[in-house]
């Protein structure tokens, strides 16, 4: 399905910048295209912590269950999910800049059922719209993590 690859420099220390990003509780007041965040885990976030998100895109909402399967305080963390026939996986990683965190975030969908396969080149073409929610997601959380909110 392929991958896409967004970024943001926030003006603020990555200690704050990663603590707001893993501050699921909040998630649906934060960022926009995020309508509700439910954790299905109890406990501290880190590796093994579930959610289930809802959020609307493209007219339409949908939710999805996932999972944090790789937890590096203050480096970078992993959330993985099967839906529609396909594995997913986003990648984040905070980086320090001087008194700035540089954040990426890497998207990627693999088909794994036939169908999914078959349906694949669809992604290309929602490829642009899923940019531009996953830069908003980022946007909403830099606006924050550089006001007095955060």
């Amino acid at each position: 399905m392929g991958k896409i690859e967004v970024g943001v420099d926030i003006d603020a220390p990555l200690e704050k910048v990663f603590e707001l990003f893993t501050d699921f509780s909040k998630a649906s007041e934060r960022i926009d295209g995020i309508s509700k965040l439910e954790l299905l885990t109890s406990g501290p976030i880190g590796k093994g912590t579930r959610f289930r998100e809802t959020r609307v895109m493209m007219g339409k909402e949908a939710t999805e269950e996932m999972e944090i399967t790789d937890f590096q305080p203050n480096e970078s963390y992993r959330v993985e999910a099967e839906s529609c026939g396909a594995h997913y996986q986003t990648d984040y990683t905070f980086r320090p800049n001087g008194d700035r965190t540089k954040v990426e975030m890497s998207f990627e969908g693999k088909p794994v059922t036939f169908a999914a396969k078959l349906l694949s080149p669809a992604f290309l073409v929602m490829a642009k719209t899923v940019r531009k929610c996953l830069q908003d997601d980022l946007d909403c959380l830099k606006r924050i993590a550089e006001s007095d909110d955060a």
